[in-house]
């Protein structure tokens, strides 16, 4: 549909760019590397995950510098076996979404019990990490998710929306029946399904996000990627992402990311500029 350009007040033609860092707070690691695209100036946004260790480091941050976008990465997927996290909500409350240590589930059984959550239940988690963002007095932008494959027209999806209408944010959508569901609403959205730097190999990583920036088509895109460190805490935790994570890291610290856009004519921006357009629906 391509119908954000105009929406935003941006020419029919435009080539329109969100890159948005997710996974801020979830360790020392990813907190620096986050720190550091954001100060390189491709990557305009990021996503906090409140029920993670580092958040605290990543909300002091956020309030040292209020120019810098942000959402709130809604997360009920605690990733690894040693390294856990639970609900911002007391447990007591959300008891289909933790296991008997109080912890959320990991991915595989997140997914496997997808049917047995309690929708209620979701709401309330979702709501108490939207509602300590706001606690601590910062201002977020949108709301994503953590790990949860939705493509949208689904339950979740629709709680998704509701809480974003509710609190006056935009959101990210997924899959490209659902993004045209959600503007056919009234709401602009990136026009095309989202990329996940996760999905990308990382040792053609580099050569790929060029050709994808030079292939970049009119409308509004979206680019989630996960920076991260190499070093020995993000080894220990994720021993099979630590790379992938840096090399998200180099490529948009890199004066390749900015010549590259620069020279293509790409105009990057944050969910600031959704989350006006949300709010005077």
């Amino acid at each position: 549909m391509n119908q954000t350009c105009e929406r935003l007040r941006y020419p029919k033609d435009a080539r329109l760019l969100i890159v948005n860092a997710d996974d801020f707070g979830m360790c020392h690691a990813v907190n620096e590397a986050v720190f550091g695209v954001l100060q390189a100036g491709v990557v305009r946004s990021t996503t906090l995950m409140v029920p993670c260790p580092w958040a605290l480091h990543a909300m002091r941050f956020l309030r040292e510098h209020p120019e810098v976008a942000f959402g709130v990465h809604l997360t009920v997927v605690s990733d690894w076996v040693d390294y856990r996290w639970g609900p911002t909500a007391p447990a007591a409350m959300v008891p289909s979404l933790v296991d008997h240590t109080g912890h959320f589930y990991n991915f595989d059984q997140v997914h496997a019990r997808l049917a047995q959550l309690t929708l209620d239940e979701l709401e309330i988690e979702f709501r108490a990490q939207i509602e300590a963002v706001l606690a601590a007095g910062l201002k977020p932008t949108h709301v994503d998710w953590h790990s949860l494959r939705l493509g949208g027209g689904d339950d979740i999806s629709e709680l998704m929306l509701r809480l974003a209408q509710a609190y006056g944010l935009s959101m990210r959508v997924r899959g490209q029946p659902w993004i045209e569901e959600v503007q056919r609403r009234g709401y602009p959205t990136n026009d095309f399904d989202f990329l996940d730097s996760y999905l990308i190999d990382p040792h053609t990583k580099s050569a790929y996000y060029t050709q994808l920036l030079r292939e970049l088509p009119e409308g509004l895109s979206e680019w989630a990627i996960h920076p991260g460190m190499d070093n020995g805490e993000l080894r220990a935790i994720d021993p099979n992402g630590s790379y992938i994570r840096q090399t998200d890291y180099d490529f948009f610290t890199s004066k390749q990311a900015a010549a590259v856009i620069e020279a293509e004519g790409i105009t990057l921006l944050d969910y600031r500029a959704l989350q006006v357009a949300w709010q005077n629906q």
